[in-house]
Order: C-alpha cells, then sequence, then structure tokens
C-alpha cells in the first residue's frame, strides 16, 4: 500500500524541498532516455535514464527564494532551468526517485543561510609558546640525525 501523504521520494506528485518550499509536480519536467552502463538484455530498451527540471523563474516561490536560488545556482542554470540527472541505476522508478531526491537537497542547500563570518582570533601567548617548543625540540631531535663535524 503507497504511504498515505505526498513525500520527497515519491515519483509522481509535488516535491516537498522544506517546510516553506513546494514545487507543484506541474513545475517539475521530466525526460527519460536509454541509459549507459550495466542492464543486461534489456539495456537497449529501456528509458532508465532521468532527467529532472525545474524552471526556477517560473517555479512558484517566494521572490526572496527565487532570487536566492537564481545567485547561488548560477553556475548550474541553464536560462534558469534547473537539471539534474540520474542514470546510476537499472530501474526507471530508482533513477526517478533519486533525480527528486538530488534536486531536493540541491535546492534546500541553496536556500540555506550563510554561514556565519568568522571573527578573526590571534594565538594566545601559552599557544605561541607552545608552538615555539615544540620547534626548539624538532630542531633538536634532528640536529642529533647530523653527521658529527670532524674537530
Amino acid at each position: 500500500m503507497p504511504p498515505a501523504g505526498p513525500s520527497s521520494t515519491d515519483v509522481a506528485g509535488d516535491l516537498v524541498v522544506t517546510r516553506d518550499v513546494v514545487l507543484p509536480a506541474a513545475a517539475l519536467r521530466w525526460r527519460f532516455s536509454r541509459a549507459g552502463g550495466p542492464g543486461g538484455q534489456g539495456v537497449n530498451t529501456t528509458d532508465s535514464r532521468v532527467e529532472l527540471s525545474v524552471d526556477l523563474g517560473e517555479a512558484p516561490l517566494r521572490d526572496a527564494d527565487r532570487d536566492r536560488l537564481l545567485a547561488r545556482l548560477a553556475g548550474r542554470l541553464h536560462d534558469g532551468v534547473l537539471t539534474v540527472v540520474a542514470a546510476d541505476d537499472r530501474s526507471q522508478r530508482r533513477n526517478r526517485r533519486s533525480a527528486r531526491e538530488r534536486l531536493a537537497a540541491l535546492i534546500r542547500d541553496a536556500l540555506a543561510p550563510d554561514p556565519p563570518d568568522r571573527r578573526p582570533t590571534a594565538p594566545s601567548r601559552s599557544a605561541r609558546r607552545r608552538r615555539l617548543e615544540s620547534k626548539r625540540r624538532q630542531g633538536a631531535v634532528k640536529a642529533l640525525r647530523r653527521r658529527p663535524t670532524g674537530e
């Protein structure tokens, strides 16, 4: 029996990215083709490779989310369309599920807030002292490895 509600792992239906961001099934475009790699006799007859695309410019998103996605994913977009490909599996259904998960993860990561700015710090006096002592010890060890001078 199928699960009660839609989730990001369904192969059809809306794509739940976050609690606030849900891409309707109508905004997702699927393309299928023959995948390379293992597959036995069926490899030449089944369209198991999956391409899942979403036009971020047309997707029903908040303006702030759309702007953030377009800016952060600019290197992956082609005319505002984000595409993911899945051809890892012999089954089209599993590749569809994988493509949905990858697309959701990409969008989720792009929507995540920036990490906090790094606060520059200086090493403490004791840390500097420990570092110099370690360098002196290492220098002494290496000095013992040298060939003795002929005096």
